[in-house]
């Protein structure tokens, strides 16, 4: 159990004078906007709990050790670890340097900063938004890894809810925009990354896109011989209907692994391969197997129900 004490307890014991050891786990740029005048910084991140002990231990110092955070969270992780290295006489200070604030504490200001609270708040809001967002609008076969990621962000949540901690402040806080002296100031950075993030997702979608040939430009070019039409389709779906014209060449085989020996009895080296499935995810997966084998492979969106309702000629169910 780690001992605390109030801002308003803190405040009378400098007013009486008492010797003070205030130790500040914040980053440093947390610490430069605004901190308790009496304390000294040692983020969380670089907390050696040993160091501290030997320090003290060494100068025989004997009051109790206080920490502070901006709210009362990471100091009162910085004391357990201090107290597992062996410390028991430390103190975390309830409410943080907000609660010092409001009590009348002295404080120094310096450059306004923003929390890396607020800064954890907007990455991982952003990267929910980002995932939600793909699993909406991106394409079908990318849809797992947007509610992946939506979904990977909110159960880091439910950790940090329960065990009190965040791997991901402990990343942010090494940031360099975190230390003291950064260049650049945590919105902008915080922004930076988030658009990037933002860029990687629609530069993926971009490369997994589908083609932007019309339905009746594909229609033209298997008419004339200048493509052909490949179902990718497991046996089963396509015994149950399938395009005229079509090849069968199920995503599971391709998958398997193919030899290029096999792959050249079904694909053509001279046409475009206009290739579709059910609903346009599976061709995405086809295309990024064959392309790199030097296939002009191109997934369309619509899928087999959508292109015989376009007009593309079907077989009708196969006969039990």
């Amino acid at each position: 159990m780690v001992a605390t004490i109030t801002a308003q307890q803190l405040l009378d014991m400098k007013r009486k004078g008492d010797s003070i050891d205030l130790i500040d786990v914040r980053t440093p740029a947390e610490y430069s906007e605004v901190h308790v005048n009496f304390a000294r910084s040692l983020p969380l991140d670089k907390l050696d709990p040993q160091a501290v002990h030997a320090e003290r231990t060494s100068n025989g110092t004997t009051p109790p050790l206080y920490v502070i955070c901006r709210s009362g969270s990471r100091s009162r992780q910085a004391c357990e670890k201090l107290i597992a290295a062996g410390l028991t006489d430390v103190v975390s200070v309830e409410g943080g340097t907000q609660a010092c604030e409001a009590a009348g504490v002295p404080v120094i200001r310096g450059k306004k900063t923003m929390s890396l609270d607020r800064q954890v708040r907007i990455v991982i809001g952003g990267m929910v938004v980002i995932g939600v967002a793909i699993a909406a609008f991106a394409d079908p076969a990318l849809k797992p890894i947007g509610l992946g990621l939506a979904g990977f962000m909110g159960a880091g949540l439910i950790f940090a809810g329960i065990t009190d901690t965040c791997a991901l402040a402990m990343l942010i806080a090494k940031l360099p925009w975190n230390q003291a002296g950064g260049s650049a100031s945590a919105v902008t950075c915080t922004r930076s990354v988030l658009a990037a993030a933002a860029l990687a997702v629609v530069a993926s979608t971009a490369m997994a896109g589908h083609t932007k040939d019309t339905l009746d430009t594909v229609q033209e070019r298997v008419q004339k011989g200048e493509a052909m039409l490949l179902d990718v389709r497991e046996k089963g779906e396509w015994d149950q209907g399938h395009l005229a014209s079509a090849k069968l060449l199920p995503l599971s085989l391709l998958e398997e692994g193919l030899s290029p020996e096999q792959l050249a009895k079904v694909l053509p080296d001279d046409k475009i391969i206009y290739c579709h499935c059910a609903r346009g995810g599976r061709c995405l997966l086809a295309e990024r197997i064959l392309k790199p084998l030097g296939y002009d492979v191109r997934p369309l969106k619509s899928g087999f129900d959508d292109l015989k309702s376009f007009g593309f000629p079907a077989t009708p169910p196969k006969a039990k």
